[in-house]
């Protein structure tokens, strides 16, 4: 054991696997397997991962370079009771979202009643006007949602950010555990740990009971920016193990009032559209006229019922991070319940007096744009330069409406191999949850997201971040009746090619907004 933990500091943020008096009750049986362990035998097992996943294609893309995705060989665990707090903290909030979504694309009550200003829904950069009045045919806007939580000080759960337009990372969730029970046999044999497998069955059932009325044997599509996207692995994955096709823009087409892919046997109408593309790509006609990653007429097609798009249209304004601030109030409005998970404590900076405290103060806080991602235009107050900090305080006066800022919170921190053997490292959790229209169902564990750097906060893995295996405790929870339907037979795509263009032209205009089209993790 020393040789693994030798030198392993006590950090200053809440460890999850040792404290004071040694392991957690969760991580007892797992440091047990641990201390038996050289750490050269570690070693070789976390080799043989990355191996396994090279050969695989379980890579990302990072500053151009194609990597094989960093999976940590020592697991995060979530003890039973813990996640019984977790799970339906995600779901209540996903209710909520859900419910303001309907609302605000509808008859804005939460803005007549005052609970939310008009000026937060309409300023946001993710509000689109085009997506007003258009009713699901079950009523689910947010099919998938991927919720953000980080652990704080004191060890309690937050939730950091909401994820609800194009979430992504659960391709990494079902490969880091296919992965790690190959790493761990004797563990998974000893341990009751909750399965991730059933996660496509779910999708799919959810994507199926969302298809438009009348329609008893639905067309379920997976529509990818396409192979330079840097989440394509995940469309490719979650395609296969549904046994739907894995579509481009360009395979897709719209006449007489339906959606069309073209097959090898001709063209075979599409129901359901589960689209990894951005809503700004998604139809030229209605949002980017240059976009060549969507398809003509997609969005008219939602409006008339014909197609449902998964997730919907619009809804970023629920991801915007200032609308974040109220989702507590959303959800005792909406649900007439209090918040099983808080948010972290953050400053509206509209508010001048809040924002002549954060200009005070931006030298100790963290400050966010209000719709970015991927840890992109964050800047860590305590680690920017004087420069930096200057260029924000002009960024902020400038555009107030634009930022939030949050104290820094140091993230729960979890053992980690490096260079120098088992480091804490700080990590945050993005469970998925999929809503078929009776129930959110959410999947045990999700992606545990890890800063490698020492000392980063920064988790992403645009931003170097890697994974670790999420391992809820406590067994298989109830088995829910089977969704409608059987899985499909993929049909093979004849994908057409513009022919009224350069090609070389065409193939970087493509390549850019493929890398751009489409939400990373």
């Amino acid at each position: 054991m020393a040789d693994l933990f030798d030198g392993y500091p006590p950090g200053q943020a809440w460890d999850e696997m040792i404290d004071g008096e040694g392991p957690r009750p969760a991580y007892r049986r797992l440091h047990a397997a641990l201390a038996t362990m050289s750490a050269g035998e570690l070693r070789a097992r976390a080799d043989a991962l990355a191996r396994s996943y090279l050969a695989q294609g379980v890579t990302f893309d990072f500053a151009g370079e194609e990597r094989p995705f960093p999976l940590d060989v020592v697991p995060r665990v979530v003890a039973s009771s813990e996640w019984d707090t977790v799970a339906p903290g995600v779901a209540q909030r996903v209710r909520a979202l859900e419910a303001f979504l309907a609302d605000v694309y509808g008859p804005q009550r939460v803005i007549a009643d005052g609970v939310v200003p008009r000026g937060v829904v309409v300023s946001s950069t993710h509000f689109h006007r085009q997506a007003r009045g258009i009713q699901p045919p079950n009523g689910v806007r947010v099919h998938v949602s991927g919720i953000d939580l980080v652990r704080d000080s004191a060890g309690g759960w937050r939730v950091l950010e909401d994820n609800v337009r194009v979430p992504s990372g659960v391709s990494y969730v079902l490969s880091n555990r296919r992965a790690m029970a190959q790493t761990f046999p004797e563990l998974f044999a000893a341990l009751r740990i909750r399965p991730v497998a059933d996660y496509p069955r779910r999708l799919l059932a959810a994507l199926r009971a969302a298809a438009p009325a009348g329609v008893d044997d639905p067309t379920v599509v997976v529509l990818t920016p396409g192979v330079y996207n840097s989440a394509y692995f995940e469309h490719s994955l979650l395609a296969r193990t549904m046994g739907v096709e894995l579509v481009e823009g360009r395979d897709l087409f719209c006449a007489q009032g339906r959606v069309w892919m073209r097959t090898t046997q001709g063209r075979r109408r599409v129901d359901v559209i589960y689209r990894r593309v951005d809503d700004d790509f998604l139809d030229p006609v209605a949002f980017r006229s240059d976009s060549l990653l969507g398809s003509p007429g997609l969005l008219t097609c939602a409006r008339n019922g014909t197609v449902t798009l998964a997730n919907a249209v619009g809804n970023g304004v629920a991801d915007d991070k200032l609308l974040y601030t109220y989702v507590p109030d959303l959800i005792r409005y909406y649900l007439s319940e209090e918040p099983v998970l808080a948010n972290v404590d953050t400053w509206r900076l509209e508010d001048p007096g809040a924002l002549e405290e954060v200009l005070d103060r931006l030298d100790e806080l963290v400050v966010k744009p209000v719709d970015g991602s991927g840890g992109k235009g964050l800047v860590v107050g305590p680690r920017a330069s004087r420069a930096e900090l200057a260029e924000l305080r002009t960024r902020l006066l400038e555009d107030p409406r634009g930022w939030i800022a949050q104290p820094v919170v140091q993230l729960s921190t979890i053992p980690t191999l490096v260079e120098d053997g088992l480091r804490p490292r700080h990590t945050d959790l993005r469970p998925f949850a999929v809503n078929d229209g009776e129930s959110v169902f959410v999947l045990p564990g999700g992606l545990t997201r890890v800063a490698l750097p020492e000392g980063q906060l920064v988790v992403n893995s645009s931003q170097g971040g890697g994974s670790k295996d999420t391992w809820v405790l406590g067994g298989a929870p109830p088995r829910r009746a089977a969704g409608p339907g059987a899985t499909a037979r993929p049909v093979p795509v004849d994908a057409a090619v513009p022919i009224d263009a350069n090609p070389s032209d065409v193939r970087v205009q493509v390549m850019q907004q493929q890398q751009s089209g489409g939400a990373t993790c």
